[in-house]
């Protein structure tokens, strides 16, 4: 089977997927998963944080290939990390046999204020700056990302730990800000689909509050791919229903999504 890269998102690292990564490997017997950190982030907190989504490509490709995986993977991933997937799609298509894109925003297919919503705009520079506490930051990206905030509350102090084990510099916060924001995904379906199964797949929280569930459903729209919609999640859908997520991509390897 092809080995599983796990991306996250905006400052996160490898350690935030939790328990996800576990159960999401039990759930694929025979798979090798493997949460990757972009730079700047996690292992990586010291290296400077490409200013554009392509240089995040090429350092994960280059990483992945000093560890000694090859290609083809299927990829999981997040937000900024699903950017990095499908900037991948594009400039290397033979080394991805397959694509899960989590509640992701893609420039052109969506406006800017759907991409990160306004309520969040503040919220997010005080979480960049340097005088934030561990503490605050966290439990306000707690609050944007999760919509069972009063049940997923104990990760907070897990989060704490690690921004403090691994901090990211307010410099790699603000580059990958940039990087998002400039990225252009290709118009076209960039992983063309294999005996007509697609090899991509969308999965996005009908409620999230930090990114409009409508930017995947443009990106579906323009693709023709499949979506399908969390009811209640918030922007982290595998810390609010693991077992959905490993659910809809059981499926969609299984054909019947």
């Amino acid at each position: 089977m092809h080995p599983w890269i796990l991306l996250r998102g905006l400052t996160r690292e490898a350690a935030h997927w939790g328990a996800f990564a576990e159960a999401f490997e039990r759930a694929l017997p025979g798979a090798r998963v493997v949460a990757q950190d972009l730079p700047g982030n996690g292992l990586l907190h010291r290296a400077v944080s490409p200013v554009t989504v392509r240089g995040m490509v090429e350092r994960c490709r280059a990483e992945l290939a000093e560890r000694g995986l090859r290609p083809p993977f299927r990829v999981l991933a997040m937000s900024l990390g699903a950017m990095v997937a499908t900037e991948w799609a594009r400039v290397a298509p033979e080394e991805l046999a397959g694509c899960v894109l989590i509640n992701t925003s893609l420039r052109p297919f969506s406006p800017f204020y759907h991409r990160l919503r306004p309520v969040n705009y503040l919220q997010v520079l005080r979480c960049a700056l340097p005088w934030s506490s561990p503490q605050t930051i966290e439990q306000a990206v707690l609050r944007m990302t999760s919509n069972l905030a009063s049940v997923q509350g104990a990760v907070v102090e897990d989060w704490v730990a690690l921004r403090r084990q691994r901090p990211v510099s307010t410099a790699n916060a603000l580059r990958q800000l940039l990087a998002a924001a400039r990225y252009t995904a290709p118009a076209a379906l960039p992983l063309a689909p294999v005996s007509e199964i697609p090899r991509i797949l969308l999965l996005a929280s009908q409620h999230d509050r930090l990114v409009s569930s409508q930017c995947s459903q443009a990106i579906a729209g323009a693709w023709g791919v499949p979506l399908r919609m969390h009811p209640y999640a918030g922007h982290d859908l595998p810390l609010d229903d693991a077992q959905w997520v490993i659910g809809q991509v059981r499926a969609w390897m299984e054909g019947s999504v």
